[in-house]
């Protein structure tokens, strides 16, 4: 019984963690063949200068349009990243 309420009480003065910060940006993708390609390579773009990337969202898809013909598909996708500091 002791120990239940020294558990108990070590609990209680534990301050919780803050919840880490997360930022949201906005890139855009292209690529000539599909805009799964496109949301890709933004992703995959973003990766390489942002950590702990954790949800990507489409939030817009277009083409590219020259002389009548889809020249490129692009995604403009929202990522969300863990904010140092």
């Amino acid at each position: 019984m002791h120990a239940s309420f020294f558990f108990a009480h070590a609990m209680s003065v534990i301050a919780p963690a803050r919840p880490p910060v997360r930022k949201i940006v906005e890139v855009v993708g292209s690529s000539p063949t599909s805009w799964e390609e496109a949301a890709r390579t933004a992703v995959e773009s973003a990766a390489h200068g942002m950590r702990d990337l954790r949800v990507a969202e489409i939030a817009k898809l277009d083409m590219m349009v020259e002389g009548g013909k889809v020249v490129a598909y692009r995604a403009r996708v929202s990522i969300s990243f863990r904010e140092e500091g």
